[in-house]
């Protein structure tokens, strides 16, 4: 009768300790990776829907950083496009008419709500219902 190799798991000597592998782990992720975690983490707390698990018609209320915002017209109608990020999934938000928004800017976060929309496979948020989110907290 020959001996299976048992493959056990590693006891706690072989890993480092929580805050040594936390820091550890900092300094060898990227500062887009630290702050798309630090994004997923936001929006679990506020009780928003995660952009990746958006569909289609579907009514949602989702919070992230805008990470690009353009003036650009459609069917010769003004239109402000901001790219909503919250570390699972980009969403574009569109305002339809306006040219500018006071406070709607690269790097502010938001919470948007609304009905998501999918066009040329990307998630879109027309006319939002949206919040800005205190300065203090960025």
């Amino acid at each position: 009768m020959s001996a299976v190799p048992r493959f056990e798991k590693a006891g706690k000597a072989d890993k480092p300790s929580g805050r040594f592998r936390r820091m550890l782990g900092r300094l060898s992720t990227s500062q887009q990776d630290l702050e798309s975690e630090e994004l997923r983490e936001d929006t679990q707390a506020s009780g928003c829907t995660r952009i990746a698990e958006c569909s289609d018609r579907q009514i949602v209320k989702v919070t992230g950083t805008l990470r690009t915002v353009t003036l650009r017209p459609r069917a010769g109608v003004p239109a402000l496009e901001a790219e909503l990020f919250d570390g699972t999934a980009p969403l574009d938000v569109v305002w339809l008419g306006r040219r500018s928004i006071v406070g709607i800017e690269p790097g502010r976060k938001l919470i948007a709500s609304g009905r998501v929309s999918m066009s040329h496979g990307r998630r879109v948020l027309f006319n939002p219902k949206y919040e800005l989110r205190p300065l203090g907290k960025e």
